[in-house]
């Protein structure tokens, strides 16, 4: 079945009067997603670095390309499927770390519940080291479709060889290192509020599990909950040089990942130190304001990665958006708040919905501009839309 074909799903529930329970469109979603979502997490997973010019940006870059369509294709069937680290995927979309997605559920159990939508669709699922549930659990729950673990590097090198032993042993396929989060931007929604939910307690299941993490403290995190964050504020960011990446390629023989490449000579020096992936990011504009948007360094991160899987995210709203991105070279596309906002709204139902409607629209912009297969979207397939 092609993924266009939920529209076709949508239109007959609509002969028996069913019309769609969550929106299809992304404002909608978003408007939505608030109303349900408590304030304090809202505006941590709506908000973003300073003015959130950087952050809006990233979403309004994608307005500047479009696509050229090519008729007398014959797209009729669509090959969106694409090859990553070993592993074939239905398509070339994954659910981006989030942090604290384990609160945007009403449960407060994200984690998990995006461990489901992504075991339900295929889409992969690179899983945070900030999460409500051990990443053991999480994993538990990918079924088949294969999982990432992010690893935020904290300062003791003990600590990080223990979270990716344990994300080896649970099962997950790549280490995703996220280099631009040792220290948080300059947020002024959460700012405003005084709202930091890690130093609540929230979202350090992955941290008080830990052997090693434990080890270095007087009580449990179940005694003392509180000097166990204290001891987390300490570990936590760590500011890695290119000095360490042969440690953390030492660390595991599993692909690794490095997130938050934006210069070219920086994706250069990583292919060259060993590394199997290059992770195009912003950090969706939550880190820093005033910089580029994410999708205007794409290409020259794909070009000087050579050949290597270069994932990207940061400003990714829509199906055209997935469509731009791989064809300025992206091998994977990155989903964010969108999936986010349809955790809150209905659990993995919600993000099912989500990512079926991308990946519909996607899929439908192929076939109607001639685009069957992901080889056939390239750049010469983009013009800068004028003005």
């Amino acid at each position: 079945m092609a993924f266009g074909d939920f529209q076709n799903e949508i239109y007959f529930n609509g002969l028996r009067g069913v019309v769609p329970a969550l929106p299809v469109s992304f404002d909608d979603l978003a408007e939505r997603a608030e109303r349900a979502m408590p304030p304090s997490i809202w505006s941590y997973v709506a908000g973003g670095a300073g003015n959130e010019r950087t952050q809006n940006a990233n979403v309004t870059a994608f307005d500047r390309w479009g696509l050229v369509p090519r008729m007398f294709v014959g797209a009729a069937q669509r090959d969106l499927s694409v090859d990553l680290f070993g592993t074939t995927l239905p398509a070339p979309v994954f659910m981006a770390p989030i942090g604290v997605i384990g609160l945007c559920a009403q449960d407060g159990h994200g984690d998990l519940a995006t461990a489901r939508a992504a075991a339900a669709t295929g889409v992969p699922m690179v899983a945070s080291t900030l999460m409500v549930d051990p990443l053991e659990d999480v994993a538990a729950e990918l079924g088949e479709t294969p999982g990432f673990f992010q690893l935020y590097t904290p300062t003791d090198r003990d600590l990080a060889a223990s979270l990716v032993e344990r994300a080896e042993k649970a099962g997950y396929k790549g280490i995703v290192v996220t280099l631009d989060t040792w220290v948080t931007g300059w947020r002024p929604r959460d700012l405003s509020t005084g709202n930091f939910p890690q130093l609540r307690g929230h979202c350090l299941a992955n941290y008080f599990t830990d052997p090693v993490f434990r080890a270095s403290l007087a009580q449990t995190p179940e005694q003392d909950p509180q000097s166990a964050i204290l001891r987390w504020i300490q570990v936590f960011g760590n500011p890695l040089t290119w000095a360490d990446l042969p440690w953390l390629r030492s660390l595991t023989k599993l692909p690794l990942i490095v997130k938050g490449i934006g210069h070219p000579d920086d994706a250069r020096r990583a292919r060259d130190a060993g590394v199997d992936g290059i992770y195009c990011s912003n950090h969706g504009g939550r880190q820093a304001n005033g910089g580029l948007p994410a999708l205007d360094m794409l290409p020259d991160v794909v070009a000087a990665a050579e050949g290597l899987p270069v994932l990207f995210d940061s400003g990714v709203r829509t199906g055209a958006d997935i469509v731009k991105a791989l064809a300025l070279g992206a091998t994977a596309v990155g989903i964010g708040r969108p999936y986010a906002y349809g955790l809150a709204l209905g659990g993995a139902d919600g993000i099912v919905h989500v990512l079926r409607t991308l990946l519909a629209e996607a899929d439908l912009i192929m076939a109607v501009d001639g685009y069957p297969t992901l080889k056939d979207l390239t750049a010469d397939a983009l013009r800068r839309v004028a003005g």
